[in-house]
């Protein structure tokens, strides 16, 4: 059996095939930062309960899902995945901070784990914002690639002769546009 082919008739690698077959939603900005602070905290439950709060496996598993969300949010929405991203690493180290002696110590405990894991929000951070950024970039170069070959395509029937221009009546001049 034959490798499948792709748009333009060339064969595609299995890899791509793979990744076709792969779920595509388009998420909202709310969505898409809902899906990640909803991930983050239960990978930061589960981190806590596995392996005791690392820091380290949470800050790994925060960088695919930092990507997922900028792949998946929808074109109009892309600018919202830099910004929800850091919100879910918020929630989701909730679970694995510590902390004791009420709301002020654990608050404490966050802001502290905050400061002390900044890389693994910055590498995230980054990692979304650069996602989001090329998927601007082509989507802003296919439309001016649309708006083009609608130009080249409009261009030929402008170019037909057009018929000649009513008479007007004589004696009168023709109107400015304030008049109108």
């Amino acid at each position: 059996m034959s490798a499948p082919a792709g748009r333009d008739g060339r064969a595609v690698s299995p890899a791509v095939t793979a990744l076709r077959r792969l779920p595509n939603p388009r998420l909202t900005g709310i969505g898409a930062g809902l899906f990640a602070a909803a991930v983050m905290f239960l990978l930061g439950c589960l981190d806590q309960l596995l392996f005791d709060g690392s820091a380290a496996v949470f800050g790994v598993l925060f960088l695919p899902v930092s990507a997922l969300t900028a792949f998946w949010v929808r074109p109009a929405d892309l600018v919202t995945a830099p910004i929800g991203v850091p919100i879910a690493f918020a929630v989701g180290i909730i679970p694995i901070s510590g902390g004791t002696g009420g709301l002020g110590g654990r608050t404490m405990a966050v802001v502290t784990a905050l400061a002390v894991h900044a890389g693994w929000l910055y590498g995230g951070t980054l990692v979304a914002g650069l996602i989001a950024t090329v998927r601007k970039v082509r989507l802003m170069r296919a439309r001016q690639r649309r708006m083009l070959l609608a130009a080249q395509t409009a261009r030929p029937a402008a170019q037909s002769p057009s018929p000649a221009p009513a008479p007007r009546p004589a004696g009168r001049a023709p109107r400015r546009p304030s008049q109108r």
